[in-house]
C-alpha cells in the first residue's frame, strides 16, 4: 500500500502557511502528491476493466489483476460460466523447475499467451524465451515450434510486426503485404516467395505510403478485398510539397531532417491516385477519378482508424466504393469503382458550409452491395446521423436516426434482419457524453438501447458479432462488466471492480460539474478536483486544464479513471483543478461544434472563463484572483491565448508544445477547422501577435525534435515576447518529439514547481524526481 496516500493529516500540517508567504512544500508533499499519479493509483484498483481475448466459439480469456497478484479467466457464454484459464499454481510450479527460478501463481511472468495448435497446450514467453505447457501433465518445456512473436500474434488482415516492418497479410491469411523501396510486394504465408506487384513507385510518388505531414511510417495503407484476390490502395504524390527541417542536438554537426510537410495556404500538398492491384497477377487498374487530397472523413489522415479509411469492397470483390474528400474536408464525393476495369460511377454529394465528419473513432458509412444501399452518415439535421440512400440512383431513401443525439460509431450492420447497431452519445438524459449501445431498423423503427444502466459504456464485440462484452463506468463510479447478446440479454455478471483499497488509501473521486457557457444558456459539463483534506474556509487558487480540440475536449474519455494525468495530484499541492468541456468540442450537435468555426483562437477561452466563475459562486474556496491554466499541444496553444487574450484573468500560464501558429502547423488540421488560407485570416489568430499583452507569468515548452508540432512555433512567440520586453521562461527538450518522452517527469515536476512558486506564491523542494514505476502485478 502506497504510504503516501496515508498521510493526511501529516501532509496538512506540512503544508505550512505564514502570515508573509504561501505555503512551504517539502519532498514529503511532492512525495504525497506523486502517489495519486496512475502508477501509483492502479496498482490499489482491482477487477478493473475487461479486455477479452477471444476464442473460438466467442469464448474469451482476460487477464483480472487484484490484490494477490493477476488471474487468467475463461468466459464461456454457451456454458454462462466463468473459470480458470489454467491452474496457475501447477504451471508456475512447472515453471520454476524448468527455468530454476522461483514464481508463484498469482505472479506469473508473463501476461499473455497463444493456445498451441491443438488447443492441448499454451504457448507464453517469460524469462526471455518462448515456453510450452501441457494442459494436461502441466510439463513445462521451450517453445520448439520455432513460433516468432510475429506469427504468434498473427491474425489475417491485421497489422503485425515484422522483418520487414509493418505488413498486413490478407483475409485467408496467405499472402502478406509489404513495402520495399517505394513499391508493394506479396510474400507467401507458407513458401515465404516474395512477388513485386508494383514498379514505378519513387520517392515521394510510391504506392501505399504512410508518409504525409506528421505522421509518417514504415507500413503500407491498403485494404484487402474479401477473396484475397485484390488490394485498393493508391500511389502518394508528394513530389512539390513543400520540406519541413529538424536538426539534431549532439556533439558535432547535427543531422538534419527533412521530410514532406505542407502547410495551410500551400499551393501543393499531398495526394493520392486510387488504384486497385490484382495480387495474383501482379496487374495495377487505375480507379479513372482524378487525384484526391490526402484527406479522409473521419480526421486528418488517410489512415487514422487503423487501415485504409473511407473504403469499402463489395462482398463478391467486383466492385469498390470510396468517398472522395475535399482539401477543405467540405466536399463529400461517394463514388463506386469497378474493380476490373477501374471505371467509376458517381452516387452520391455531400457539401457543407463549415467541415464535414463521418464519426468518431469508426467511419459510419457503409455500402450494401446485396441491397444496392449505403448507410451514410451526416450532421445535415444539426444532429450526427443515419441514413440509408439508393445506391444505384444515388437518392435518399429515408434517414434512419433522429433525435437531439448523436450516433458516434456503426458497430454492426446486420443486413438480414435488416438492423443497424450503434454507439450513441446524448440519447439519455444524464450526460451527453455517455455512450450507450442501440439497435434500430433500416427504417428508423424499433429503437431499442441495448446497454440501459446509467453511465459512459465501451463495448467490444464477439468474432461472429453476435454477442458483446460491456464495461460501463461513470468518471466518479468504478467498472462493472458484463456479458450480453445482441438483443441486450444479460448473459454473465463478468467483473465488478473493486477501489477499496484505493479509497482506504485516502483517495477520492473527480467531482463531475454542469454549469452553463459563456452564452449563458448552453449546458457545457466537465470534473473538477480538489485536496483530499480540502479547508472549505481556505482560499485556493484555481489551475484550468485546457485542450480546447476542435476535435477533442479537455476531459478525453468519460470512463472511469483513478488518475487523469497530474490533475489530482497539482491539487493534492493545495489548488482548484478544473477540466471543462467547451463549446466548439465534439460529440454534441453540429452547431455545438461549428461555434468557433473559422476561429481556432477562441479555444474555448470564453467558457473557461464563464464556468471558473460559476463554479466560485458556488464554492467559496476557489480564488478567482488566483487563476493559473496549462494545456499540451492545442492547450499548448490556448494556454499563450489565455494568458495574451485575457491576462487580467489568467495570471500564470504553462504552455507546452503549442500550435501557436497554425500557418506553421500541418496543412489538413488547420484547413478543416479553420478553412483555407485564402478564406480564413489566420494572422488574426496567431499568439505572436498579441505576446506583448502579457502580464502573468508564463513558461513556454517545446521539444526541438517535434515533427507534430514544429519547435518554431513556440519559439515565434519567444521572438514576439522579446520584441516586447516581457519576461518568460522556457523549457527546451533538444532531441525529443511532441510528447517529451522519458522527459516528461521532468517536465511534470517543472510544471507543479511553476505553479506553487508564482501561483500559490510557495516554495518547493529542490529538484524533487517523479520517477515512473510499473504495477508489481505487470512486472516480469
Amino acid at each position: 500500500m502506497n504510504r503516501y496516500l496515508l498521510t493526511g493529516c501529516c501532509f496538512a500540517a506540512a503544508l505550512r502557511v505564514s502570515a508573509q508567504q504561501g505555503p512551504v512544500l517539502t519532498a514529503s508533499d511532492y512525495a504525497h502528491a506523486e502517489s495519486f499519479l496512475s502508477y501509483n493509483t492502479e496498482p490499489l484498483i482491482d477487477h478493473g476493466p475487461v479486455r477479452p481475448n477471444w476464442l473460438p466459439g466467442d469464448r474469451f480469456w482476460f487477464r483480472d489483476l487484484n490484490a494477490k497478484g493477476s488471474e487468467f479467466i475463461l468466459v464461456d457464454p454457451v456454458k454462462k460460466t466463468i473459470s480458470g484459464v489454467f491452474d496457475q499454481g501447477k504451471l508456475a510450479a512447472a515453471l520454476s523447475t524448468a527455468t530454476g527460478k522461483s514464481y508463484s501463481g498469482f505472479m506469473l511472468p508473463f501476461q499473455t499467451f497463444s493456445y498451441s495448435a491443438d488447443n492441448k497446450a499454451i504457448i507464453f514467453r517469460a524469462d526471455g524465451k518462448l515456453w510450452k505447457c501441457d494442459l494436461q501433465s502441466y510439463q513445462v518445456s521451450p517453445d520448439t515450434g520455432k513460433m516468432s512473436e510475429a506469427v504468434a500474434g498473427f491474425a489475417a488482415g491485421r497489422r503485425v510486426r515484422g522483418n520487414q516492418g509493418t505488413e498486413i497479410a490478407s483475409p485467408d491469411g496467405k499472402k502478406i503485404a509489404f513495402l520495399r523501396d517505394y513499391n508493394l510486394w506479396v510474400r507467401d504465408a507458407a513458401t515465404k516467395k516474395e512477388t513485386q506487384l508494383t514498379t514505378d513507385g519513387i520517392k515521394d510518388f510510391g504506392y501505399a505510403t504512410d508518409n504525409a505531414g506528421w505522421k509518417m511510417g514504415d507500413g503500407p495503407i491498403l485494404l484487402w478485398s474479401p477473396d484475397s484476390k485484390k488490394i485498393a490502395t493508391f500511389k502518394q504524390d508528394q513530389r512539390d510539397v513543400s520540406d519541413m527541417y529538424l536538426v539534431t542536438t549532439n556533439v558535432g554537426k547535427p543531422t538534419l531532417k527533412a521530410w514532406k510537410y505542407p502547410l495551410p495556404g500551400d499551393k501543393n500538398i499531398a495526394t493520392i491516385q486510387r488504384v486497385i492491384i490484382d495480387a495474383d497477377n501482379a496487374k495495377v487498374i487505375n480507379i479513372q477519378v482524378p487525384p484526391d487530397a490526402h484527406r479522409a472523413t473521419l480526421s486528418d489522415d488517410i489512415a487514422s482508424s487503423g487501415t485504409f479509411d473511407d473504403v469499402n469492397w463489395s462482398d463478391d470483390a467486383t466492385q469498390l466504393a470510396f468517398v472522395s474528400t475535399s482539401r477543405d474536408h467540405k466536399d463529400e464525393k461517394f463514388r463506386i469503382a469497378d474493380a476490373n476495369s477501374g471505371a467509376v460511377r458517381e452516387i452520391f454529394e455531400e457539401t457543407v458550409p463549415t467541415q464535414y465528419e463521418s464519426g468518431w473513432g469508426t467511419i459510419n458509412w457503409k455500402y450494401l452491395q446485396k441491397t444496392n444501399e449505403i448507410i451514410w452518415f451526416s450532421e445535415r439535421d444539426n444532429w450526427g446521423h443515419l441514413y440509408l440512400y439508393d445506391a444505384l440512383t444515388g437518392k435518399l431513401k429515408n434517414q434512419v436516426t433522429k433525435g437531439n443525439f448523436v450516433v458516434t460509431s456503426l458497430v454492426k450492420v446486420d443486413e438480414k434482419n435488416r438492423v443497424l447497431y450503434f454507439m450513441a452519445d446524448g440519447k439519455e438524459a444524464e450526460n451527453p457524453y455517455f455512450s450507450q449501445l442501440y439497435k434500430i431498423g433500416f427504417d428508423g423503427k424499433h429503437l431499442s438501447c441495448l446497454t440501459p444502466e446509467d453511465g459512459n459504456h465501451e463495448i467490444t464485440l464477439s468474432p461472429s458479432k453476435n454477442y458483446f462484452v460491456d464495461n460501463f463506468s461513470k468518471p466518479d463510479v468504478p467498472p462493472v462488466t458484463v456479458f450480453r447478446d445482441m438483443n441486450g440479454k444479460l448473459l454473465v455478471n463478468v467483473e465488478k471492480t473493486n477501489i477499496s483499497r484505493l479509497q482506504a488509501a485516502g483517495w477520492k473521486p473527480a467531482t463531475p460539474i454542469t454549469l452553463k457557457a459563456h452564452d449563458g444558456t448552453t449546458d457545457i459539463y466537465g470534473l473538477m478536483f480538489s485536496p483530499a483534506n480540502l479547508d472549505p474556509n481556505k482560499k485556493y487558487p484555481i489551475i484550468d486544464y485546457i485542450y480546447p480540440g476542435p476535435q477533442g475536449g479537455s476531459v478525453g474519455s468519460w470512463s472511469f479513471a483513478a488518475s487523469r494525468g497530474d490533475n489530482q495530484a497539482l491539487a493534492e499541492l493545495g489548488f482548484i483543478v478544473v477540466a471543462i468541456e467547451g463549446t466548439s468540442n465534439p460529440l454534441r450537435s453540429k452547431s455545438f461544434h461549428d461555434m468557433s468555426y473559422g476561429n481556432m483562437a477562441e479555444n474555448t477561452l470564453p467558457d473557461q472563463i464563464a464556468g471558473i466563475r460559476q463554479l466560485a459562486q458556488k464554492y467559496s474556496y476557489m480564488d478567482t484572483t488566483r487563476v493559473g491554466i496549462w494545456g499540451h499541444s492545442g492547450g499548448g496553444f490556448a494556454t499563450a491565448a489565455a494568458m495574451f487574450r485575457y491576462p487580467d484573468f489568467f495570471k500564470v500560464g504553462i504552455s507546452e508544445s503549442g500550435n501557436h501558429d497554425n500557418r506553421n502547423y500541418e496543412d489538413d488540421w488547420g484547413e478543416r477547422y479553420d478553412g483555407l488560407a485564402a478564406n480564413s485570416n489566420y494572422d488574426a489568430q496567431a499568439n505572436e501577435n498579441y505576446a506583448k499583452n502579457l502580464k502573468g507569468k508564463l513558461m513556454l515548452a517545446h521539444g526541438l525534435m517535434d515533427n507534430n508540432v514544429p519547435p518554431q512555433n513556440t519559439l515565434l512567440v519567444v521572438e514576439a515576447l522579446e520584441k516586447a520586453n516581457k519576461d518568460y521562461d522556457l523549457v527546451i527538450f533538444p532531441n525529443s518529439a511532441h510528447g517529451y518522452g522519458g522527459f516528461s517527469p521532468y517536465m511534470m515536476r517543472r510544471r507543479w514547481d511553476y505553479f506553487v512558486k508564482n501561483l500559490a506564491g510557495g516554495e518547493t523542494p529542490k529538484e524533487y524526481e517523479i520517477k515512473i514505476k510499473p504495477d508489481p502485478r505487470n512486472s516480469k
